[in-house]
């Protein structure tokens, strides 16, 4: 058995992510376990000083720093005039993933994502399943050596397809990401972003260049609830999704159900119909169910029919490629043909049982299925 099918038989057994990194070293670092000294700061990109501190500029926070404070995503410092990243280079989290973990489920299915992840996130979600490590600085992590230049080595050595940016909030980690996706590009290797697409526009056109797909998280399409449950607001969002793309990054859409925040079918309804105006009828949308987890663990799991409801309120309005998460059994992540409803990729949990695609087309009736099939 080889290492691939080894792996995959993890997955067909229930395992959660492929393969551990574990303390295995990074290409010519060391022995990957050390702790990562936080003085190994690194001047940031996209600020400016301003009267009264200096200006980050990644994100909507746009938070204005005086010497040594931190940003809101906990991983961006002053230092004099200047602003300096703590996440470059020292990663919390390293995995080899399936891809269709992250989730994308029209992207190259059944291959590997080398996933890593440090410190930080410039939301603070009450429902973060990660929250150890996002509402945290680089600072309370036990973190990994890992240059970029490391981190495309390894990921070819490691046979992923590619390399993804995920776990907490790679927006936080700008400059890590983009310099490690630009040396992957050149090396053949792809890059995947997980993200909550709070951006602003010339960083995200940036990263667009060495981007190749997304999972943008929608975590509500009521400003309201999403500003009470995340604290961040919707609007930069919804214009991420749109510039992702315009661009041609391959782009998938999570909605994580939260009952009494984001369960309510008018409101799942209405982000339905946005989508379908703005032209995302043929972008995969997972519904995903929410475990009680962080500050939501009053409330219960997602009860299974409120995700069917939701699915079938998107199908109704014109989505293609509606998809149901983390309810194993129920056939909610198989690809079937818009066309003739062929069923095309049969799927258990992150393994693919059966893929018929030809050439990305149903062979049924040859009706193009979007997507990166490779």
């Amino acid at each position: 058995m080889n290492k691939r099918d080894f792996l995959k038989g993890l997955l067909a057994a229930g395992g959660g992510c492929l393969a551990a990194w574990g303390g295995r070293a990074f290409a010519g670092e060391g022995d990957g376990t050390r702790t990562v000294p936080v003085a190994d700061e690194k001047e940031a990109s996209h600020y400016t000083p301003t009267p009264r501190g200096v200006k980050c500029l990644i994100c909507p926070n746009e938070c204005t720093l005086k010497e040594g404070e931190l940003s809101d995503c906990h991983n961006r410092i002053a230092r004099g005039k200047k602003l300096y990243t703590l996440a470059y280079g020292n990663p919390c989290a390293v995995h080899v993933d399936p891809v269709e973990k992250k989730p994308l489920l029209h992207f190259h299915p059944s291959s590997l994502a080398f996933s890593l992840a440090t410190a930080g996130c410039n939301f603070a979600c009450l429902n973060c399943q990660n929250w150890e490590i996002s509402q945290v600085s680089p600072r309370e992590t036990r973190n990994q050596s890992a240059s970029p230049e490391a981190v495309a080595a390894s990921a070819a050595r490691e046979g992923c397809l590619s390399i993804a940016y995920t776990y907490s909030e790679p927006v936080t980690f700008f400059e890590y990401m983009r310099d490690t996706a630009t040396l992957a590009r050149a090396k053949g290797i792809k890059n995947i972003m997980v993200s909550n697409g709070y951006i602003n526009k010339g960083p995200l056109l940036e990263l667009c260049r060495v981007i190749d797909a997304a999972n943008i998280d929608l975590k509500s399409f009521d400003p309201g609830v999403h500003l009470k449950l995340t604290a961040g607001k919707i609007e930069p969002v919804l214009e991420t999704l749109k510039t992702m793309k315009a661009e041609g990054v391959w782009l998938e859409i999570t909605n994580l159900v939260v009952p009494g925040w984001t369960d309510d079918f008018k409101m799942i309804g209405e982000m339905c119909d946005w989508l379908m105006k703005e032209g995302f009828a043929g972008v995969p949308l997972h519904f995903s169910r929410f475990q009680p987890l962080h500050k939501l663990t009053r409330l219960p799991p997602t009860p299974v029919p409120t995700l069917v409801r939701a699915k079938e309120i998107a199908v109704k309005a014109g989505l293609k490629f509606v998809y149901i998460g983390n309810v194993p059994g129920l056939g909610g992540e198989d690809t079937s043909c818009p066309g003739c409803k062929t069923l095309l990729i049969k799927r258990m949990g992150f393994a693919v049982r059966d893929n018929i695609l030809k050439d990305g087309k149903c062979p049924q009736c040859a009706t193009p299925i979007p997507g990166r099939w490779g």
